[in-house]
């Protein structure tokens, strides 16, 4: 599955090189998007008219995934595990649409989802010149301040006054370029239909980043305003065939985060420390969610969008560490920053306009290595997965931030955030004590673990108490699970927090000196040296490349361009299509590969023929869940949901002999949708436009 955290994709030729028109990689950019190549390649060029439909078709929900509006009446396809966590807030131990789908039958029924938005990109700008010279003009020590004060302004300036659109400021190129990107958004988004999870991640963890595949993971959610359903001017056609085997698709989407640009020091900062020890913590917390899971239905209820969660990220973060460990493809790394690096100092006057930019960034992962227990732990992933933690840091750091001019605000505070941070913090959703108990706990004993006991800061975090006495006492003690009191202290800003008395926000109050501290330390040390070093490869790169290249993938909006194919792998050759007749003949009635009983009923009533799941060459990664699966007459042909088990390095490089995508056919939904769930108005809605 490609939550946004995960990054996929492996590599096989060097980046430089299969940047050549010699493969279908890349995650353009709207603005620049070669149409030239798929031109020689296919035959076919997308135009204006093209790209604008498809731009203004696709969404970006802010639970980390991809959709695209398939109706004129703001009808939204997507992934089911990029609305699970909508299920599971809706859910209680009585009603589980987790596990047994949510089903809509008239537009009354749509339930809205708490904290997701859901954003339609209109402009693009570039604002480089203006982040740029913030930057240059700023003292070096704080170019991540300048940078993000800079960033700040534009945004405000851009959305000021307008409750409509979301703006951002997008660093491209590791800061080559800054772009400021436009977004329609819409507030009010509602669960409309999501399959059982049995059918949606058939065949679990054992057949997850793996081929063929047997999933119905797709869900419908649909853009209010208003209290009514949005009426959208463009949309994209519902196609009621399946591609052919080598046909052209295209996927749009917003791919969450690569490292294609990185440098070694930087790539083995990954490899040798980073992922090895958040894999140490990531596996003790899911050892302990399954043992959780065992103690009854409720808690396996409870647990479940949170172990599917982690063993997801588990299992990609495996795949990132295997490639990363393999000499080889090290190899094959290196070799492509050595070419680039060959080429800029072959060059006297461009050497001496970039300088030595590596060494910049080495020093910088350097001194990332001496404070990046004390980062990760009290600052990046602070709390673990603690809702209520996050809830509390939120309150406290808003209510500070707040007090200051939004230009010298914290990121993600300045008035520009604030309406989807609002949303988030505000909306009522569940919180279930005994997992906050557990992710309180994990966090602060493994605090202790690494940071060790004689740490001033662990001794500051934890003061006399256990891990587990101080996370049951502040779970015990706080009402931050209350929606109204977290509004009451929001509203109330620096002047309620300091009188609260709630212990979770005397703990966050109390800590959190130590965490901006560590904070600062990090964008002045590492962030800052490695930002400024970044912008001169940038130029270099370009200078060398032009503008043939994409940038890393930032969660924004990118389209990738490919074919229906399948892959040979030692011999073995994996055909791109699977169909509903092998999704039965899967099935064993064990889990992970059990048919909810409506697809068991519904057997006589589906064409087994009909094809399930397609793999395709195109570029994808983490973000481009639910991303729409285009056809040439701009028509969606599918959605996105995973890569093959080949893709899991794909943070670094893209390989075009192995590297494939998975989408779910909508060819099966909508037959789905009229025979398994009985919802034929849902698929005449879709069928009709």
């Amino acid at each position: 599955m490609l939550r946004n955290s995960l990054s996929v994709l492996t590599l096989s030729l060097t980046i430089c090189v299969a940047q050549s028109a010699a493969a279908a990689e890349g995650m353009w950019t709207f603005d620049n998007f070669p149409a030239s190549r798929v031109q020689a390649r296919y035959g076919f060029a997308p135009d204006q008219a093209w790209l604008d439909n498809v731009r203004n078709s696709a969404v970006r929900l802010t639970s980390g995934c991809s959709a695209s509006v398939v109706t004129k009446d703001g009808l939204v396809l997507t992934n089911h595990h990029c609305v699970v966590a909508c299920e599971q807030t809706m859910s209680t131990a009585e009603q589980d649409y987790v596990a047994h789908g949510f089903l809509t039958h008239a537009r009354t029924e749509e339930r809205r989802c708490p904290g997701m938005q859901a954003e339609i990109l209109r402009e693009i700008t570039d604002v480089t010149q203006q982040v740029q010279a913030a930057i240059a003009a700023g003292d070096p020590k704080d170019a991540i301040r300048s940078r993000d004060a800079a960033t700040a302004k534009i945004t405000d300036e851009a959305c000021h006054g307008d409750q409509t659109s979301r703006c951002q400021v997008v660093s491209l190129y590791q800061g080559g370029q800054y772009k400021l990107y436009k977004y329609r958004k819409y507030s009010d988004v509602r669960l409309v239909f999501a399959p059982e999870f049995a059918i949606s991640f058939f065949g679990g963890d054992p057949d997850n980043f793996n081929f063929p595949r047997y999933c119905l993971d797709s869900a419908f959610v649909r853009l209010y305003e208003n209290g009514q359903p949005v009426q959208t001017s463009t949309h994209l056609k519902w196609r009621r065939s399946a591609p052919a085997d080598g046909e052209l698709v295209f996927v749009a989407g917003n791919p969450g985060s690569t490292s294609r640009l990185d440098t070694r020091s930087q790539l083995e900062m990954q490899r040798d420390w980073v992922i090895p020890i958040r894999q140490l913590v990531r596996s003790e917390l899911r050892g302990r969610l399954i043992e959780y899971s065992q103690l009854g239905p409720e808690q396996r209820r409870t647990a479940a969008d949170t172990l599917f969660s982690i063993e997801n990220s588990f299992k990609a973060f495996y795949g990132q560490q295997r490639a990363l460990l393999d000499p080889t493809f090290f190899a094959r790394l290196m070799a492509d920053r050595e070419q680039l690096r060959s080429r800029i100092t072959g060059d006297p006057k461009l050497a001496a306009e970039i300088g030595e930019p590596w060494k910049q960034i080495d020093a910088a992962v350097a001194s990332y290595q001496q404070i990046f227990l004390a980062h990760d732990f009290l600052e990046t992933r602070a709390g673990s997965i603690s809702q209520l933690f996050q809830y509390a840091r939120i309150l406290v750091r808003g209510a500070a931030e707040r007090a200051k001019p939004s230009a010298e605000r914290l990121r993600g505070y300045a008035d520009s955030d604030l309406p989807l941070l609002e949303k988030e913090l505000l909306d009522p959703q569940p919180v279930y004590p005994d997992l906050e108990r557990m992710a309180l706990m994990l966090w602060l004993s493994k605090t202790r673990e690494y940071l060790t006991v004689n740490n001033p800061l662990v001794r500051h975090l934890l003061g006399s108490e256990s891990p587990e006495a101080l996370a049951a006492r502040l779970v015990a003690g706080t009402q931050l699970s209350d929606a109204k009191v977290r509004e009451a202290l929001w509203r109330g800003g620096a002047a309620a927090v300091a009188a609260s008395q709630d212990p979770l926000i005397r703990f966050v109050v109390a800590s959190d000196a130590d965490a901006r501290a560590v904070r600062t330390r990090y964008e002045q040390e590492v962030e800052g040296p490695i930002t400024r070093g970044q912008e001169k490869l940038a130029r270099g790169r370009f200078k060398v490349y032009g503008d043939s290249v994409y940038p890393d993938a930032t969660f924004t909006l990118r389209l990738s361009y490919g074919s229906v194919e399948g892959w040979t792998y030692q011999g073995e050759t994996v055909a791109p299509f699977t169909n509903i007749g092998g999704l039965y003949a899967r099935a064993t009635g064990s889990e992970p590969f059990r048919l909810p009983q409506r697809w068991i009923d519904a057997k006589d009533r589906l064409d087994p023929k009909t094809p399930l799941n397609v793999s395709t060459n195109n570029d994808i990664i983490g973000g481009n869940s639910g991303s729409p699966l285009i056809d040439r007459e701009g028509r969606v042909v599918g959605a996105i949901f995973d890569g093959n088990i080949h893709s899991l390095g794909g943070d670094f490089g893209f390989d075009p002999r192995l590297n494939r995508a998975v989408a779910v056919l909508t060819v099966a939904i909508a037959p789905a949708l009229r025979n398994v769930y009985g919802l034929a108005a849902l698929a005449d809605e879709l069928e009709s436009n």
